[in-house]
């Protein structure tokens, strides 16, 4: 029960005087959590954002390139869409979770096909409301002039909110299969995350190869003394 001296007081401030049923404590972190929510940081981007084995993977690239004809191929691989075309970003401190617009959740479009419902097609199982944002993945036209990272040394990130994710490129061009390579992309993820950076290891082995072959003593035909 409301004391009346609260009512009093909020009648002459004219302030709203709300009460629950609830216990002090749930109703405080059930409205910290909505505030954390609807005062984080937001922004939206133009993109696609994938489940793919765990991984939180934001497809980009402008207009056309194939962002969704990717994510329809992972979803017939069991993956799951988050979002399509439009991303809603929010940060919740130091982490970024991405979901779909209100008006096109759970759809996608495709050139050619139109507009789908990618929970309707394929079961509630391909799609999830809300994913953390732990990789970038840009797709851009084939250039034979452009220089790509070969090895995977360089450590790209793409900045979302004042936050840092990492980032990989890939061009596209006919006969790459995107999927597969998104797919990897996580996989490879994931193993950096426990510690295995497979292109420094290479690099690593490479170096130490070189240098044994350089310090490597070396002899004349003939000569029986270094």
């Amino acid at each position: 029960t409301v004391p009346q001296v609260m009512r009093d007081v909020a009648n002459e401030r004219n302030l709203a005087l709300l009460s629950t049923p609830l216990l002090s404590s749930t109703f405080i972190a059930r409205v910290t959590r909505y505030l954390e929510d609807a005062l984080a940081p937001t922004t939206s981007v133009h993109g696609v954002l994938m489940d793919v084995l765990g991984v939180g993977i934001l497809l980009l690239g402008k207009s056309g390139i194939g962002k969704s004809e990717a994510a329809l191929e992972l979803i017939l691989r069991g993956h799951r869409l988050v979002a399509d075309d439009i991303v809603e970003i929010t940060r919740r401190g130091r982490t970024l979770y991405g979901q779909p617009s209100e008006i096109i959740e759970h759809h996608m479009e495709i050139r050619g096909l139109g507009i789908i419902n990618v929970k309707d097609l394929f079961g509630i199982a391909a799609v999830r409301d809300r994913k953390k944002i732990e990789l970038v993945v840009e797709l851009v036209e084939w250039d034979p002039q452009a220089r790509y990272d070969r090895l995977g040394i360089e450590e790209k990130t793409f900045e979302i909110l004042d936050e840092n994710i990492p980032e990989i490129t890939v061009p596209v061009r006919p006969g790459r299969s995107m999927t597969t390579i998104i797919e990897v992309a996580a996989r490879n993820h994931l193993l950096k995350l426990q510690g295995h950076h497979s292109a420094r290891e290479f690099q690593e082995r490479l170096d130490q190869a070189i240098a044994d072959a350089g310090l490597a003593p070396r002899r004349r035909r003939g000569d029986d003394v270094e």
